[in-house]
């Protein structure tokens, strides 16, 4: 026996209430004539920001700093001033057979058909268990978003003496929230050369907050029962091992994007980043259905989350206006190593360019000063020595520009870096 659905018919809907899905439905409520619908499955809207206690947000956006929390009440009461409604507790399950979203409530089973839908649904850290670290299954084990929600949302302590593995800007995060909640960050570890996170965030963390920290180290097992004693240690360039005395493991970093919706709907994925191909306007391979936010580029930060919020929006109004329809002439655009991925993936001729004029890429090896070639059909047909690092652990920023010279029906596009 079916189960009966409420069919809500608002002129977008919007999957997620963080950053890009928030500033999107911002842009989106004053421009549309019908109601503009965004669910998000938590209780509260806000998306990561809103259980980050320390400052840093909102600075390439609102240009000014705010405090997490801070930065989520904004980005919520400013969507709800334009006209946006917010429908928290709101699980967006698959896809109806009609291309609707279908939705479970605590007040029931809805089904939602707009003219235009925006998946924003963000990214989270890949668990201990999917970074295969073998050894005990104690308590004390958390990835940084479990931790923040257990300590600034429910206001529970944690342990007194924690690991921190990896070196990424969120892993200083965790450090803030593990002081927080009264735990002492005794080690943080990191398998590359170089520590992952900006010199402005690591340096004075490992100063100020008096965090060590292990390059070139990875963690082989974790050790006792019932809660975490120790975790076993080793050096990759000696293969020396040894136990660091804990009781708290956060696994922060190593980003995989909330795909599943994209996976239901046979939406083409990139190998990369495992979230939706999308064109510089955003569009994903659906017409109508657009993506937007960290499930592109797991992970960056809010604020550039928020700005492709902004992007979506323009685009997403070209289409309920049927203007600047996608040309059919486009070029591919395919990361060479060392870079992991880049996104977007798709340049349409005629088509505005990415949020900032950036092309986002993740890298797997660290070159200071780096030169960023794009090669058509074997031939250079741009390059560009960069002012700024590729790193591991961080977005890598590439001037959209270089993709000028290239010409559609030539063949993809390959980024790559030389020293």
């Amino acid at each position: 026996m079916s189960t009966a659905r409420t069919r809500l018919t608002p002129k977008v809907a919007i999957v997620g209430a963080g950053p890009a899905g928030l500033r999107a439905a911002q842009e989106l409520a004053p421009a549309v004539s019908g109601e503009v619908l965004v669910l998000d499955r938590e209780q509260q809207a806000g998306g990561i920001p809103r259980h980050c206690d320390h400052p840093g947000f909102g600075i390439r956006d609102l240009h000014r700093f705010h405090s997490g929390p801070n930065y989520a009440r904004h980005t919520v009461d400013s969507a709800e001033r334009a006209g946006a409604v917010i429908r928290t507790g709101s699980m967006v399950t698959g896809w109806s057979s009609d291309g609707g979203l279908e939705v479970t409530t605590p007040e029931g089973l809805l089904e939602v058909h707009a003219e235009a839908i925006v998946l924003a649904t963000g990214a989270r850290e890949r668990p201990r268990t999917a970074r295969m670290v073998p050894g005990d299954r104690p308590d004390g084990v958390y990835t940084t978003g479990q931790l923040q929600n257990l300590v600034h949302l429910h206001h529970q302590k944690v342990g007194g003496k924690a690991v921190i593995v990896g070196s990424e800007l969120v892993s200083w995060s965790a450090v803030l929230t593990l002081r927080d909640a009264g735990c002492d960050t005794v080690l943080m570890t990191s398998e590359h050369p170089k520590v992952e996170a900006y010199a402005l965030f690591s340096v004075p963390g490992r100063l100020g907050l008096r965090v060590p920290v292990r390059t070139r180290s990875k963690i082989t097992r974790i050790i006792g029962k019932p809660r975490v004693e120790a975790v076993e240690i080793e050096d990759l360039g000696t293969g020396r091992r040894d136990a660091v005395p804990c009781d708290t493991v956060v696994f922060t970093g190593d980003w995989i994007p909330d795909n599943e919706l994209f996976r239901a709907a046979g939406l083409e994925l990139d190998p990369g980043t495992l979230g939706p191909v999308v064109d510089t306007e955003l569009r994903t391979d659906r017409p109508g259905v657009f993506a937007a936010g960290n499930v592109l580029h797991p992970v960056d930060t809010a604020d550039i989350a928020a700005l492709d919020g902004e992007q979506v929006a323009a685009s997403v109004l070209d289409h309920l206006r049927g203007e600047r329809r996608p040309s059919e002439k486009s070029i591919r655009i395919i990361a060479d190593e060392p870079l992991r991925w880049i996104s977007p993936a798709v340049r349409r001729v005629g088509d505005r360019r990415p949020a900032r004029n950036r092309l986002l890429a993740w890298v797997d090896e660290y070159i200071a000063f780096p030169r960023v070639v794009a090669t058509q059909n074997g031939q250079v047909v741009a390059e560009k020595r960069l002012a700024w690092p590729a790193a591991p652990g961080r977005v890598f920023r590439i001037p959209a520009d270089l993709l000028d010279a290239a010409r559609p029906g030539e063949g993809d596009v390959h980024i790559s870096l030389r020293r």
